[in-house]
């Protein structure tokens, strides 16, 4: 899945409830409960603690983990044992006490009686001290059959249920799907059935599946070889999206049972599962449109199902509709039959072996335009008032399609390649096997209005989606925690794809800025290792970040140079073939590389560093002569030095490259693999200088101490002897030193003086980037320096504004420039820009929007007119009319950027409702909002306000909520404010206050805190 792109990482994923049973059931009254059907034996497990059975009137908040997993196991067993000897109490009565108040010897049977009592007591109490603690976590000592795991959850209708874990039992596995749906869009229902073949790996009296939201009225079960199928009992538990059918007698191994389901739902009106979206037609006409979105969890809540990537199937889908729509799934249509009036059933051919997050079906009125390529049918769908915008995608898919499948040396297996345009949708894109859907934003090209930008993002995402046909679909990860081989493969195969086919868009600089904000997030304490272990829905939605996506490529960018482009090439050949139409694990990769290097580079071991590890290393170079030291340790931004685990431990096998002064072209690029802390790099004689990571083809920064004065010194008197991307690099890693604290940002600025010579957008771009952050923090402080700030960016980059023409002439590389610096310029009132934005805008709104303005500065246009109340409602009034998605983005832009609060607060409240302006758009509002002086606190106080609404419609963990708590929180740089998110988000669930995006939000806030309380001193005497 491609998250939607917006100017910081937005990467780019339900409900836990909590349950308490309103009358516990004692230990011994559970132990008495007749079990309907015997329980396996890895069944059993220690629940999350708001699941558990609960002792009676022990809250379930009432003490610290640590302490209530102890007391609560403590209390099951003194329970126990007093239920047990209940009988034992009036035997007490053999104590008596004499009329002259003594006591009387007690009888021997009494004696017996006490003695008894105290060993038990002692017994219980030396087991409970001399068994490990961990018998008494949550997490237990992880020994099965330990009677202490044998506790099972309540069923809905107050039955045990037969499953405790959050990941379905393998005892079976799906092989086959029908499913037939007939979906209302006049009531917004939809009614189903399902029947799916089970294949039985175990003897077993259940079968266990996914099921959301589904008002199931039919369950029945058939075996191999019965034609009856007889009618079962099944069992819901919502808290993990479960139900579990009884089958009437065993089911056998090796036998194959037919599971037959018929259920009712609503069509969802979050952006999760079927769901249903309102748009007007050419006539403004409300039309209805049902799409589905099932990554990565919410196939369950369409039809019940397997809902693992693992458990891949079948499946033949049979859609009933109005006459009037058409119906798209994967596979092409097989027939269509008239059911009754004005109703027909449009029946798919049976699809590839396949997991169900990748199951997708579209009604809608929608036309399209096709073409054949390699005996494949590529078609591009959208709304008819959309048709012709959808020529650009159509040949960009035909030329990816086909470099895809000579790279891989593996035909697409589909006949058909559906790409299809849906009017609100919260991702980039999906990659459903053969109907892939599509943000309007990012597949539509209108001629007039979508800027070179916008080329560049429809290309991409297009080429990101197309890998996945191989990479996620053709081969899946096992499980989410490896959810990278999907989406750092995807990302790294559309940035090489681009780089292949489209060299004239220059992707792989783009690819350069999205690696260091990825770097940025990689180096809080808050990051998590690119494969990490993954349970619940909220933990599987975060998986979608910077990291998975940018991070994921970055490496496999690391590994193709290392290995050299041939190598590299041929282990992927191996790793599709070997496991197409199967599951794998990263180790699988690394084993199909392995094959290749044939024993000369163990690929596994060097990966494993970088796939484990959280972070990123910094390596320490330091020049002598002709030896040259490296050093590397983890590079990470400390807070609470406390709280920080030990960096001891981290060691990268890193592939340096490194360039000199005596040979500087690519092909005298040199490697090392540093393996160790610390080595000498012996140089065949003493150089000038010394530049590592060539091109930042590596995933590391470096540090040159004494060197960096040598560099700077490089780049003023002759900056092309680096390469563009090199010179980006210098930027980014001395202003990432300097938040650091190992280097002066007084050395970082003597760093980029040199840009008033520079032309290339990738190091522009990062100083600009670089400069905007100490800004804004500088600003929102009500800083006086951030003036002067401002005026050390106009003196650098003052004469490039200049030279910007209000056109869409050039290459596409200095057209997107272009856009960049005057959208900067009118947006900080620099040179005469916002005066012939204005100029431009006022001709525009009185020509009634009919006058054709350049697309590369129609941003820049537009938010100048947005400044004047005039023009803001103009622009708004052009949005609800305007047909051009691309046109509409940069309006919400401007309209996001005035500085009306009320205009503003009404902009954040309308997208939330949906009314005039989508949901979809929300995030980049907030963006948008956050970024400006009269917005940032705005932002915040919205998202505090309805913060359970959010998370409501794009579900905890997401990345739109991942990015709406980064965007509305990364301006703060006070203690006050820290104090303020924090005490916000410890105030929600447990679930909100533990996502990765929160604890980010922290350490983001904490080091702008240290940030302003190293710099803002030095900054206010050299500035």
């Amino acid at each position: 899945m491609e998250p939607f792109p917006s100017d910081q990482i937005q990467l780019p994923r339900n409900m836990i409830e909590n349950s308490m049973f309103e009358e516990e059931p004692d230990v011994v009254d559970l132990a008495k409960e007749p079990c309907l059907h015997p329980l396996e034996r890895e069944e059993v497990e220690y629940e999350p603690r708001s699941s558990r059975l609960l002792v009676r009137g022990l809250g379930e908040h009432e003490m610290d983990d640590d302490e209530e997993d102890y007391e609560s196991s403590a209390k099951l067993l003194g329970m126990s044992f007093m239920n047990r000897s209940s009988g034992l109490r009036n035997n007490m009565a053999g104590y008596r006490q004499s009329a002259d108040g003594s006591c009387s010897v007690p009888s021997t049977r009494t004696v017996v009686v006490c003695t008894v009592v105290v060993v038990i007591a002692v017994s219980v109490i030396m087991v409970i001290y001399l068994l490990p603690k961990c018998t008494f976590t949550k997490e237990g000592c992880r020994k099965k059959n330990h009677t202490m795991e044998l506790i099972y959850p309540l069923a809905t209708n107050g039955k045990l249920f037969p499953w405790a874990k959050i990941r379905l039992p393998t005892d079976v596995v799906p092989l086959h799907y029908d499913l037939v749906l007939q979906p209302n869009l006049t009531t917004l229902k939809f009614a189903g059935s399902v029947k799916i073949v089970v294949n039985v790996i175990q003897v077993t009296w259940k079968i266990v599946l996914h099921s959301s939201g589904l008002n199931i009225t039919k369950a029945a079960i058939t075996s191999a070889g019965g034609s009856q199928a007889k009618p079962v009992e099944f069992l819901e538990y919502p808290l993990h999206d479960q139900i579990a059918v009884m089958a009437p007698e065993a089911l056998l191994v090796g036998q194959n049972y037919t599971l037959n389901i018929e259920y009712s739902s609503d069509l969802s009106d979050a952006y999760y599962g079927f769901y249903k979206i309102s748009y007007k037609d050419e006539n403004s006409k409300q039309r209805w449109f049902a799409a589905t979105q099932f990554e990565p969890l919410a196939a369950r809540s369409a039809f019940p199902c397997f809902d693992e990537p693992a458990f891949k199937a079948t499946f033949l889908i049979k859609i009933k509709r109005d006459e009037q729509l058409s119906t798209l799934s994967n596979m092409p249509k097989e027939a269509t039959t008239p059911v009754t009036n004005g109703i027909v059933q449009d029946e798919f051919f049976v699809s590839l072996k396949m997991s169900t997050y990748l199951v997708a079906f579209v009604v809608a009125d929608l036309k399209n335009i096709s073409r054949e390529t390699n005996g494949t049918l590529v078609s591009i769908y959208a709304v008819p008032q959309h048709l012709n915008q959808v020529g650009y995608a159509l040949n960009t898919a035909v030329k990816l399609l086909e470099f895809y499948q000579k790279y891989f040396l593996i035909n697409y297996p589909l006949e058909k390649l559906d790409l299809v345009a849906i009017p609100d949708f919260q991702s980039g894109a999906m990659e459903n096997w053969g109907l892939i859907t599509f943000r309007e934003t990012t597949l539509l090209y209108d001629n007039k209005t979508s800027s070179a930008k916008d080329k560049k993002l429809i290309t991409a995402v297009i080429a990101h989606e197309l890998a996945h046909q191989w990479f996620g679909n053709l081969v899946t990860m096992e499980w989410w925690n490896d959810l990278w081989l999907n989406e750092g493969f995807a990302t790294f195969m559309e940035y090489f794809a681009m780089e292949e086919i489209f060299p004239e868009l220059h992707s792989d600089e783009d690819f350069l800025n999205l690696i260091f904000k990825a770097m940025m997030k990689d180096s809080l304490n808050s990051s998590h290792p690119l494969s990490s272990t993954v349970q619940s829905s909220e933990q599987i939605e975060e998986m979608f970040d910077a990291l998975s996506y940018i991070k994921g490529a970055s490496l496999l960018l690391m590994l193709k140079h290392y290995l050299t482009k041939d190598v590299f090439q041929a282990g992927v050949e191996v790793y599709l073939r070997n496991y197409s139409y199967g599951s794998t694990k990263s180790d699988d990769l690394w084993d199909s590389m392995n094959e290749i290097t044939n024993g000369t580079l163990d690929v596994k071991k060097l990966m494993k560093t970088w796939i484990l590890h959280k972070g990123f290393p910094l390596v320490t170079v330091v020049r002598k002569g002709k030896n040259i030291s490296v050093q590397q340790e983890k590079f990470v931004y400390r807070v609470e030095p406390e709280n920080w685990t030990s960096d001891a431990s981290y060691l990268w096998h890193i592939p340096l490259t490194y360039i000199t002064s005596n040979c500087n072209f690519t092909h005298c690029t040199n490697a090392y693999l540093l393996d160790q802390k610390s080595a000498v790099i012996e140089l065949p004689e003493e150089v000038e200088w010394i530049k590592f990571n060539v091109d930042m083809s590596g995933y590391y920064i470096v540090h040159y101490t004494e060197d960096w004065k040598t560099l700077i010194d490089l780049l003023k008197k002759n900056h092309t002897a680096l390469s563009a991307k090199d010179r980006a690099n210098l930027i980014n890693n001395i202003f990432s030193l300097a938040g650091l604290g190992k280097e002066s940002l007084k050395k970082a600025f003597e760093l980029i003086d040199y840009l008033e010579k520079e032309s290339s957008p990738a190091p522009l771009t990062q100083a600009l980037f670089q400069m905007s952050l100490i800004y804004n923090l500088l600003e929102k402080r009500g800083e006086q320096l951030a003036a002067r700030v401002m005026h050390r960016i106009e003196h650098l980059l003052g004469n490039k504004i200049d030279q910007q023409t209000w056109t869409d002439d050039g290459t596409l590389s200095e057209r997107e420039l272009r856009a960049t610096l005057l959208a900067f310029a009118c947006a900080h009132d620099m040179r005469n820009c916002r005066v012939t934005a204005t100029e431009m805008f006022k001709k525009w709104m009185s020509s009634n929007g009919t006058t054709s303005l350049p697309s590369d500065v129609m941003k820049a246009i537009f938010a100048a007119g947005a400044k004047t109340n005039d023009g803001w409602e103009f622009l708004l009034k052009m949005y609800s009319s305007s047909v051009s998605e691309a046109e509409k983005n940069k309006m919400i832009e401007a309209l996001a950027s005035t500085d009306d609060v009320r205009k503003l607060i009404w902009l954040m409240q309308n997208s939330l409702e949906g009314e005039v302006i989508r949901a979809q758009e929300l995030s980049h509002i907030i963006a948008t909002v956050s970024q400006s002086l009269p917005g940032y606190l705005l932002a915040w106080d919205f998202v505090k306000e309805n913060w359970e609404k959010l998370t409501r419609k794009f579900h905890l963990g997401s990345y739109t909520i991942q990015n709406i708590v980064s965007w509305s929180t990364c301006q703060f740089s006070t203690k006050a404010h820290l104090l303020e998110v924090k005490t916000f988000f410890e105030s929600r669930s447990e679930e909100s206050s533990q996502l990765h995006c929160v604890k980010e939000a922290i350490d983001t806030i904490q080091l702008n805190i240290q940030w302003m309380e190293r710099n803002l001193a030095k900054l206010q005497e050299w500035l």
